[in-house]
């Protein structure tokens, strides 16, 4: 199949997909990793790069498209170079997550999925990040910001024009862009998977009161079955 990629951005996406799908026992497994692979070159899953994918696992075009357009993590149009996502869930929502979001998209002028006419900020309403004890969460390119209000959301916003670096309250000291967390998701490591924080005071309280108590989980007695 032809696509429209230059010949060495071909030959460059090819060998990073061979590695990819060496990964795999059945080539086609590899679908969605070189999904993202497409997204960390054209910035979404452009007819040629669905194309390209077909190709390489001997699939039609339908069905690489079939899973690009199921996931929202992939993109069928160009998505901004910063994707912020408000999580607008039930204890988000409680906590705030409802205002961050109806103040931040009429301050940027743009409502869910949607990109600024510059190509910088794609907003985003999210499900669930599983960020609870940190809400009300906005993320950016899926680095957390924690307990967000709508001052520090436009905050996040003004940054991203400015073009400021902009860090998230756990995991890396920058956010890179959604090609380079893109190429990350599709399985090229960036290093940077043990820099800054992780889980915070509010992850850990638990865990802090366990060991203050000398509590520990419940071991089976011997010979006694699992539930499962």
């Amino acid at each position: 199949m032809a696509t429209n990629y230059t010949p060495e951005v071909e030959a460059r996406l090819r060998a990073d997909a061979e590695e990819i799908v060496a990964r795999y026992p059945q080539s086609r497994s590899a679908i969605m990793p070189l999904l993202h692979l497409i997204q960390s070159e054209d910035g979404f899953c452009s007819p040629r790069g669905i194309t390209l994918v077909a190709d390489i696992l001997g699939l039609t075009r339908a069905q690489v498209s079939a899973v690009a357009t199921f996931y929202s993590q992939y993109r069928r149009r160009p998505n901004g170079e910063y994707n912020v996502g408000v999580c607008t869930n039930a204890l988000c929502a409680v906590m705030g997550g409802d205002i961050i979001w109806e103040e931040l998209s009429e301050y940027v002028g743009i409502g869910h999925d949607e990109t600024t006419e510059d190509g910088k900020i794609t907003l985003e309403q999210l499900e669930c990040n599983a960020g609870c004890d940190y809400a009300p969460v906005v993320m950016v390119n899926w680095e957390f910001f924690d307990n967000q209000n709508p001052t520090s959301a436009k905050q996040i916003v003004d940054d991203i024009r400015a073009g400021n670096d902009i860090q998230p309250t756990r995991g890396p000291n920058k956010v890179r862009t959604f090609k380079e967390i893109s190429r990350v998701l599709a399985g090229f490591e960036d290093g940077l998977a043990d820099e800054g924080p992780a889980g915070g005071d509010a992850t850990m309280a638990g865990l802090k009161i366990a060991r203050e108590q000398g509590w520990s989980a419940p071991q089976p007695t011997h010979g006694e079955e699992s539930s499962d």
